[in-house]
């Protein structure tokens, strides 16, 4: 399908993981084949300047632009990302400002995580139908509230079988997000439930949007953990990235991942130790640890 207008796709990412930009971008290149040209917005989170020299270098397609968006120039000084006790990095939450990286007469945007890798042409998925709804998101492993996404879900009057979406692909209404002030609200429910979150910006995006969100084909956001008799559109690599020799999930999906790699600037890139990424985890824990002390009351 090809309407003529233009897909704007939506990231973020700190320089560590500049290398999966540029196998995402590339596998969106690869498989897109309508003409809409593709205006990718990186919110970017201090990535140097020679990683985002690689990545554009890696683009050989003239219909996708890539503009990098400074994040602390979007994120209003008023307010402070929740510093929960998880391993993820703050860069998690800043998916709840995607709306306001584009520009403000746009409706509709595609926000995906880097650790993604897409098998089709990405304008089947921008031109989804989502109805009446805010945005289209896919169902996370974990199903329903009750096995773990929001472990307080009795005591915010949840039903137990409320269905968890994961955050990773996001086909949002930019308009009637921000009409909306979905991203205050979000954080105000993660403040408010700091002690519960395990997922990051997942738990107040579920709480605040229960029942709000329009079911996509669960092949547009297929984890990595596991192995489908059926074609996935979208690989996403939840847990271990298969940048790292630790990767130990579905094999053919990390080859997939380094066909898409070895067509950028970053060829012939041998995995990473996995104490690596064991590392970045104990620097996120401990740089949320400082973060809370600075700003606890003296």
């Amino acid at each position: 399908m090809d309407s003529g207008e233009r897909i704007s796709i939506v990231l973020a990412s700190d320089n560590h993981y500049a290398i999966l930009i540029a196998a995402m971008i590339k596998s969106i290149e690869i498989n897109h084949k309508t003409e809409e040209p593709i205006d990718f917005y990186v919110l970017d989170d201090n990535i140097s300047e020679k990683n985002k020299a690689k990545v554009l270098a890696s683009i050989h397609s003239e219909k996708i632009s890539i503009n990098w968006v400074d994040v602390h120039q979007i994120i209003p000084p008023t307010i402070k990302i929740p510093v929960d006790t998880t391993p993820f990095p703050l860069t998690a939450y800043f998916r709840l400002f995607a709306p306001y990286v584009v520009p403000p007469e746009l409706d509709r945007i595609l926000f995906l995580d880097v650790d993604t890798i897409i098998l089709t042409d990405i304008s089947r998925l921008w031109h989804t139908d989502i109805g009446d709804y805010l945005f289209g998101a896919v169902q996370d492993f974990q199903k329903v509230v009750s096995h773990g996404g929001v472990p307080n879900y009795k005591e915010l009057g949840m039903a137990p079988d409320t269905k968890y979406f994961n955050t990773g692909v996001l086909l949002i209404k930019a308009r009637e997000w921000r009409d909306a002030d979905v991203t205050n609200r979000v954080f105000a429910c993660s403040y408010k439930n700091i002690k519960h979150i395990i997922y990051a910006d997942q738990y107040g995006l579920n709480v605040t949007l229960a029942n709000q969100w329009f079911e996509l084909d669960p092949r547009w956001n297929w984890f990595s953990l596991f192995e489908t008799p059926d074609d996935p559109f979208l690989i996403h690599f939840v847990s271990t990235k298969p940048i790292f020799t630790s990767y130990k999930y579905v094999p053919r999906f990390k080859t997939l991942f380094y066909s898409y790699l070895n067509q950028t600037t970053w060829k012939n890139h041998q995995p990473i130790n996995g104490n690596y990424n064991n590392m970045r985890k104990v620097y996120n824990l401990v740089k949320k640890v400082v973060i809370r002390n600075l700003n606890r009351p003296n």
